[in-house]
């Protein structure tokens, strides 16, 4: 465990110049005596370490000075694939790790690359959740992750989201095949243990899980098994079964901007991807997919008298039973 600390405190004077006591303390999440201990450590073994005291001092290396003890472990290799997403590697356990493995590849890389990482890590941020929500409470996500990792079994207790009737509690035993962070939301993709030879995998939000259980038993992968394809294939006959009618609107130009900031990615792409004729006032007519009345309605509101329904006369009705009613509540 030192020694993995004090490589880790090397390369960071190697890649960033002088390093106050108490930042590299933060960044290793150790004391300041941890850290004066091991820079009398690396002193003691022959690397040119140099303090400066004052306001502006901290340590440094020796000008020119470059290790070359930047190999990898297995589980930092692992980690580098989640290179864009801290907060999912921290989630996942891996977090330290991933940051370690960062830190060997900008040492490992030449002057000019190495500033060139820099500069975008300094540019460009990915942030997967979606905007005003608050992201899922997931314990038993490193135990998910180590086992979908290791191929074991898995015993649960899940909390299911629709019961109709049914108990709101189920204990299953799964063989986990991999995990999927969709929107700020991690679900796990799984086959039933021990059951039907030809059955399909499922999905279960992993915040679902109330109780996790590794199992000594190892399973194996379908070999035709493909995660991306599978999550790809989910999600396309999720949006199919949910959208299964349509409704003819009319939208201003304005609601034309607001479509893609307003309404659900689903509705927003069938407006963008259609062509849909425009009449003397710019207003363009168009059919777009709805899952219910109900969640139409409340989905175009949002858009105001930006919009108006043509048809289904239902959901044209809706739309003026609420009118009538804000007009009611404003009107005094």
């Amino acid at each position: 465990m030192r020694a993995s600390r004090l490589l880790s405190v090397l390369l960071l004077l190697q890649n960033r110049g002088r390093v106050t006591a108490r930042e590299l303390a933060d960044e290793l999440e150790v004391s300041i005596r941890t850290i004066y201990r091991d820079m009398d450590a690396l002193s003691a073994s022959g690397v040119p370490v140099y303090a400066d005291r004052g306001p502006d001092g901290g340590y440094s290396l020796l000008e020119g000075y470059r290790t070359h003890l930047t190999g990898m472990t297995a589980e930092e290799a692992d980690a580098l694939a989640l290179s864009g997403m801290p907060e999912a590697a921290a989630e996942l356990g891996l977090g330290r790790v991933l940051a370690a493995a960062q830190l060997k590849v900008q040492a490992a890389l030449p002057g000019e690359l190495s500033d060139r990482a820099g500069r975008i890590a300094e540019r460009f941020h990915l942030d997967a959740p979606g905007w005003f929500r608050e992201a899922d409470h997931v314990p038993t996500l490193t135990g998910v992750a180590d086992a979908v990792w290791n191929q074991r079994v898995l015993r649960v207790r899940y909390r299911r989201w629709a019961t109709g009737g049914r108990e709101p509690e189920v204990e299953r035993e799964l063989e986990p095949l991999g995990v999927v962070l969709k929107a700020g939301t991690w679900y796990l993709v799984a086959l039933p243990h021990g059951g039907d030879p030809g059955a399909t995998p499922r999905t279960y939000r992993v915040a679902r899980i109330l109780a996790l259980e590794t199992l000594d038993v190892r399973f194996d992968r379908p070999d035709d098994f493909d995660l991306w394809k599978y999550w790809h294939r989910r999600t396309q006959e999720l949006a199919d079964a949910l959208y299964q009618a349509e409704a003819t609107v009319r939208l201003s130009p304005r609601a034309m901007e607001l479509a893609p900031a307003l309404l659900r990615p689903h509705t927003a792409r069938a407006l963008a991807e259609g062509s849909w004729p425009t009449d003397d006032d710019g207003w363009v007519r168009a059919v777009i997919p709805i899952e219910s009345l109900a969640h139409a309605r409340s989905e175009l509101l949002g858009l105001g008298a930006e919009v108006e329904v043509l048809a289904p006369v239902a959901l044209r009705e809706q739309m003026a039973d609420v009118a009538r009613t804000l007009a009611g509540l404003y009107a005094g």
